[in-house]
């Protein structure tokens, strides 16, 4: 049997809206379910065909992930309005995941960082720095990205990480930052970074846990490496 364009056409159990309505999301492929975010799809294909599409060019949902609005738009049947979609459908997820890891966890170890925020960071294509603001029993406070850039001494203030830390009123503090090129090895101004910013924490009794470094897959953390 073949399919007329129109998921409208389709028989009702077929549909993905109603297909997820009746067995839940996990019932659906990864097409279907983009094919709903989508909504409809164009002259010539159906939402799940131009689903599909996207997907095959992108590279799955890691691959869209990579992209910005003005990446996803080059694939045609994709405009503004749907790209923008998808990508706050895919920063949804992310945000979930996060408030999972934090409802169930303290943190314990740079794997435990890893697990938090590597989602974000990954893909990410200019290096971010951020703070990890902990209470004293390592639960988390709050996030705060300082800059997006490369990671060098002159670029990571000593009193505006400070500052952050004092308005947040946390007593410990872990850095993060990505690698864009997916290595994770520090670099000799990662090493400087994180010395000058701890000899700072510590003039106001903050502990530094950790300097962890996010690439593809994997983390560098200084503390388990004995470097802090």
């Amino acid at each position: 049997m073949t399919y007329r364009t129109s998921i409208a056409d389709w028989p009702e159990d077929d549909r993905p809206r109603e297909k997820l309505i009746k067995l839940g999301s996990d019932a659906l492929s990864e097409a279907e379910l983009l094919a709903i975010i989508l909504r409809v799809g164009n002259r010539d294909l159906s939402a799940i065909d131009l689903a599909r599409k996207i997907l095959h060019q992108c590279g799955g949902f890691r691959g869209i992930d990579k992209m910005d609005v003005a990446d996803l738009t080059q694939v045609k049947g994709v405009g503004i309005a749907k790209a923008a979609q998808i990508k706050a459908a895919i920063a949804i997820g992310k945000k979930l995941v996060d408030e999972q890891s934090r409802e169930r966890q303290r943190i314990t170890c740079g794997r435990d960082v890893f697990e938090l925020v590597h989602l974000r960071y990954r893909d990410l294509k200019r290096e971010r720095f951020s703070l990890l603001l902990l209470t004293t029993r390592n639960r988390v406070i709050a996030e705060k990205m300082m800059f997006e850039g490369s990671v060098a001494e002159s670029l990571v203030s000593a009193r505006e990480v400070i500052r952050e830390i004092i308005q947040a009123g946390a007593a410990q503090v872990i850095f993060i930052h990505n690698h864009p090129s997916g290595e994770v090895s520090p670099s000799r101004a990662d090493h400087e970074v994180t010395k000058q910013l701890k000899a700072a924490c510590s003039t106001i009794d903050v502990t530094v846990l950790d300097h962890v470094i996010i690439g593809d897959n994997r983390y560098f953390s200084f503390a388990e490496e004995g470097l802090l």
